[in-house]
C-alpha cells in the first residue's frame, strides 16, 4: 500500500506544481503552446498547484484502496510533506532562485550565482524555517497527542501556519513572473488566501469533533 501511496503522491505534486506553474502564472503563453507544458525540465513547478495536485491524488487513491478515510490520511501526509516544502526552498536557496528585493540587513544574501551584486532578502529561509518548525510541531502532536487530536487537525494547522508564512513572504519576494507588476497582493498571495481560508473554517469544525482512532474511525 505504502509504494502504490507514493506512486499517486509524487505523480499529483508534479503534474499538479507543473499544471499550477503553466496557468496560475504564464497562462496566455501555455495556452497557445501547450507542447511546452510537457517540458518540465525547463523549469516552472509551482507550490499551490503541487498541493492542489496532491489532494486530487490522494482522494482517487483512497477512493482506490478505501482503508481509511481522507482526512485521516492526509492528517498524516502534511507531516513529511512540511518536511518536504522545507527541502524544496533550501534547493530554491542552493539554486539562487526565488529570493527577495534588496536588503541591507544582515542576513542579506548575495545570489552570484543569478547575476546579483547586491543583498537580497533569502526568502528560501524566511519560508523553509517555519516550514520545518511546522514538520517538528506536527510531528511532536501526531506522536504525544494523536489519541485525543480531532479529524483534520493536524490538516487546517498545516493549512494555516504554511500558507500565512507564504502570505507574508510573498511582500518582500520578488515577482515570478511579470504580469505581478503592480498588483497589491500577488499571484502567491491570491492563491494562499483561499487555502488559508479554508484550513480556518476546518480548524474550528475539527475542535468540535471527537477524536479519531488509529483507523479513522470516530471515537464514540
Amino acid at each position: 500500500m505504502a509504494d502504490k501511496l507514493l506512486i499517486y503522491m509524487a505523480l499529483g505534486s508534479v503534474i499538479g506544481a507543473r499544471l499550477g506553474h503553466c496557468f496560475f502564472y504564464d497562462f496566455n503563453y501555455f495556452i497557445n503552446n501547450p507542447i511546452e507544458i510537457f517540458k518540465i525540465w525547463q523549469g516552472g513547478l509551482a507550490s499551490h498547484g503541487g498541493a492542489i495536485g496532491i489532494l486530487i491524488a490522494l482522494y482517487f487513491y483512497q477512493k482506490k484502496v478505501g482503508v481509511v478515510s481522507y482526512v485521516w490520511l492526509l492528517d498524516r501526509l502534511v507531516i513529511p510533506i512540511a518536511l518536504g516544502a522545507f527541502f524544496i526552498r533550501m534547493g530554491n536557496l542552493m539554486n539562487s532562485e526565488i529570493y527577495g528585493y534588496e536588503t541591507t540587513l544582515p542576513w542579506g544574501f548575495i545570489f552570484v550565482r543569478a547575476g546579483e551584486t547586491v543583498a537580497k532578502h533569502p526568502t528560501q529561509f524566511y519560508e523553509g524555517i517555519p516550514y520545518l518548525l511546522l514538520f517538528l510541531t506536527l510531528g511532536w502532536l501526531y506522536l504525544k497527542k494523536r489519541h485525543i487530536l480531532p479529524p483534520a487537525f493536524l490538516l487546517s494547522l498545516f493549512a494555516i501556519v504554511m500558507f500565512s508564512v507564504r502570505f507574508l513572504v510573498e511582500f518582500v519576494k520578488l515577482d515570478q513572473s511579470p504580469f505581478e507588476a503592480g498588483m497589491a497582493l500577488n499571484m502567491g498571495q491570491i492563491l494562499s488566501l483561499p487555502i488559508l481560508i479554508a484550513g480556518i473554517f476546518v480548524m474550528i469544525w475539527s475542535v468540535k469533533q471527537p477524536p479519531q482512532s488509529e483507523l479513522g474511525i470516530k471515537k464514540k
